[in-house]
């Protein structure tokens, strides 16, 4: 089907198919679309329930604006580009920093400029492309961006992790056997697994010695099975949104990597709605600020999925954002979410935020970052000491800490060195500026 033919169908049809493998506007018989949709639904879950359990946001909320957001997501990229909106892990550092000092109200305001900054840059995008991203942004800096947004949350992990030691190394020990000892979705899902696990396990040490309180489920009994989430609306205080501007670069480059690997599987152009889909992640993330809700991106865990299924189709995802909302509408799933022991979120955290600092790492491996070159050594060494110390600068009521003071540093040094070295002929930049996946 030609590019003209798809635009003059309905968008929200699809043609039904019985290949193996399955485009964006085809599908398969709607009970083996719903399998497949719900499939992306147990890839994303694992993550998306974690951000607002770390952050202390309602997880019924962030369950109910994902699924909200992926909805979005689909009718603004005209039901073309197959992705889930799920919660970034981007934003809790600031989130964690931001509820600490001003409430969680004025966490959601940074939301909320998030996703209004999106907004803008994917409508710039939309009508001048993305190229002016990547020379902002080589790849030396958007990996050192990356991997300080990670490596600051060190502290977080380990005060979770001494909260129950054993059964945080038991959930440690878990998630990485998980990963090598599974195949295919399972292994994909070793967080989920591990959580689940571990979950299970305090649930059973409970029973048996009560008088340590291992989990506390006893806001479980007297959830409603089906209600409204909470809600609340966003305060803006000038003081935390500097803490966000950094988690704007990180989902840009998130969103631009995961519609070019979208491309690459699929094998369609989509350089044509990559404006729309950064413009749509920021409306969700509006949306869900607005209300009480984590920022939200596109997910590496539902491409995953498409990867081993070798399908494609739309239609999945709306099956997908259909259930997150159902999920998002049970207080009683809100309240076992919420129920997680501090152990096994310091197990699981101590392993997901060092993957998040190596994502940056792996940025520079595979563009070929040269770290011979003083240009990228400086950009990344200055900003991650910055960035994991977590430096702070305050002029008047605006703060500036690690991450927001390691990016613009990142970003600073970059090109400053690139300019006076550019003209003493002292410091070559790299060539390469490819835009990265990055989760």
């Amino acid at each position: 089907m030609t590019e003209p033919e798809k635009g003059s169908r309905n968008f929200l049809s699809w043609t039904l198919t019985t290949n193996t493998v399955v485009a964006p506007e085809e599908r398969l018989t709607w009970p083996r679309t719903a399998s497949i949709g719900l499939q992306h639904v147990i890839a994303m879950f694992g993550a998306t329930f974690l951000v607002p359990v770390l952050t202390g946001f309602p997880p019924s909320t962030t369950l109910l604006f994902s699924g909200i957001g992926t909805i979005l997501f689909l009718l603004i990229t005209k039901n073309r580009l197959p992705s889930y909106l799920g919660s970034s892990f981007a934003i809790i550092a600031p989130v964690t920093a931001a509820v600490a000092s001003d409430g969680a109200s004025s966490a959601l305001g940074g939301l909320v400029a998030v996703g209004a900054l999106l907004v803008v840059i994917g409508l710039i995008c939309h009508f001048a492309g993305v190229r002016w991203i990547e020379v902002l942004m080589p790849p030396v800096v958007t990996g050192t961006i990356v991997a300080l947004i990670g490596l600051n949350l060190a502290p977080a992990a380990k005060n979770n992790f001494v909260a129950d030691p054993v059964l945080a190394t038991i959930v440690l020990v878990l998630l990485v056997a998980s990963a090598v000892l599974f195949r295919g979705l399972l292994g994909r899902l070793a967080i989920f697994v591990s959580v689940v696990f571990g979950y299970l396990l305090a649930v059973v040490l409970d029973w048996i010695d009560p008088d340590n309180d291992y989990i506390d489920t006893s806001g479980i009994a007297g959830a409603a099975w089906i209600g409204l989430p909470d809600f609340q609306a966003p305060t803006f205080e000038l003081g935390v949104l500097p803490l966000f501007l950094p988690v704007v670069l990180v989902l840009v480059v998130e969103n631009i990597g995961h519609v070019k690997s979208v491309a690459m599987m699929t094998g369609k152009d989509y350089d044509d709605v990559m404006g729309r889909a950064i413009a749509a992640d920021g409306l969700a993330t509006v949306l869900a600020g607005s209300g009480g809700g984590s920022a939200t991106t596109t997910y590496a865990e539902n491409i995953g999925v498409m990867s081993a299924t070798k399908v494609y189709s739309t239609a999945a995802y709306w099956i997908a954002g259909a259930a997150a909302i159902l999920l998002g509408l049970s207080p009683k799933v809100g309240a076992v979410i919420a129920a997680i022991p501090p152990g096994v979120l310091g197990g699981v955290t101590t392993a997901l935020y060092g993957l998040v600092g190596i994502i940056g790492v792996q940025i520079w491996v595979s563009n070929k970052v040269d770290f011979s070159k003083p240009i990228n050594q400086f950009t990344a060494a200055i900003p991650l000491i910055i960035g994991i110390a977590d430096y702070t600068w305050q002029i008047g009521d605006l703060v500036f800490a690690g991450i927001s003071l390691g990016s613009v540093a990142a970003l600073v040094i970059y090109h400053s060195m690139r300019v006076i070295g550019g003209w003493r002929g002292t410091a070559v930049p790299d060539e390469r500026r490819e835009v990265p996946e990055a989760h």
